[in-house]
């Protein structure tokens, strides 16, 4: 039986850089391990049920549900047991899972409100990983979150005009002022590093925005751009 794997590049990106910035910002622990691998097959587990919402092959998909959710629980024994209360970010994704199912039922995955809700609930995965190492959520464990939606929201609006709205004159003016307002405020607040990292994302905002570029490519080069920026928040914490 062929494994059920998500061909949604984006996504790959926002569940792992979260999740190791958390890593990085806070302590590392061996508990990481077992905690990433439940969270890649919670990942999994989720697009698999989403799947099966939107009403087509239901028996397949929830047959992956169970599969993924399966060794999800499998893998996250171990952290749940040593740290009880990681349980609360599950709970804490719920209301993002919720409003993804609506969308999903009414084939209304690309809505932007739909993308936001995931970005947010990824994010999620950046507070579990620096709360397992550290025992606490700060200020840092916040700026892991925050930055990671910064990044990811401005990924969200520069796909969509390079493929879904390439002809919306709005998404474009917003995707552009979002992309120079955050390097601003990057440099207002005294953050010229943080302005470094989200430097590329407006460069290829803008320049190539009306450029034939092929799906494929802007997902390679998201990818690649989402690597950038993982490295320089690196430096960052």
């Amino acid at each position: 039986m062929k494994p059920l794997i998500p061909k949604q590049h984006g996504a790959w990106a926002m569940l792992v850089i979260p999740f190791a910035l958390g890593v990085i910002a806070g302590e590392p622990s061996w508990l990481h391990i077992p905690l990433f691998i439940g969270w890649l097959f919670l990942y999994l587990a989720t697009y698999s049920l989403l799947m099966a919402v939107k009403g087509k092959q239901v028996n397949h998909y929830l047959r992956w549900t169970l599969i993924y959710g399966g060794l999800a629980g499998v893998s996250l024994i171990l952290p749940i047991l040593e740290i009880g209360k990681i349980t609360y970010f599950g709970f804490a994704m719920i209301p993002f899972l919720f409003i993804n199912a609506l969308y999903s039922k009414r084939n209304k995955e690309r809505a932007l409100f739909n993308d936001l809700c995931a970005i947010a609930a990824f994010g999620i995965g950046g507070l579990t990983s620096y709360y397992v190492g550290t025992g606490k959520l700060d200020q840092t464990a916040f700026m892991v979150w925050g930055f990671s939606m910064l990044f990811f929201i401005g990924s969200t609006f520069y796909v969509k005009t390079m493929i879904r709205e390439r002809n919306n004159a709005v998404y474009r003016w917003v995707s552009w002022g979002y992309h120079l307002l955050l390097l601003a405020g990057c440099w207002l607040v005294g953050l010229p590093l943080l302005a470094l990292a989200y430097a590329p994302s407006a460069v290829r905002a803008i320049g190539l925005y009306g450029k034939n570029v092929s799906a494929v490519k802007v997902g390679v080069l998201e990818i690649a751009n989402s690597i950038y920026f993982m490295i320089v928040l690196l430096f960052f914490f």
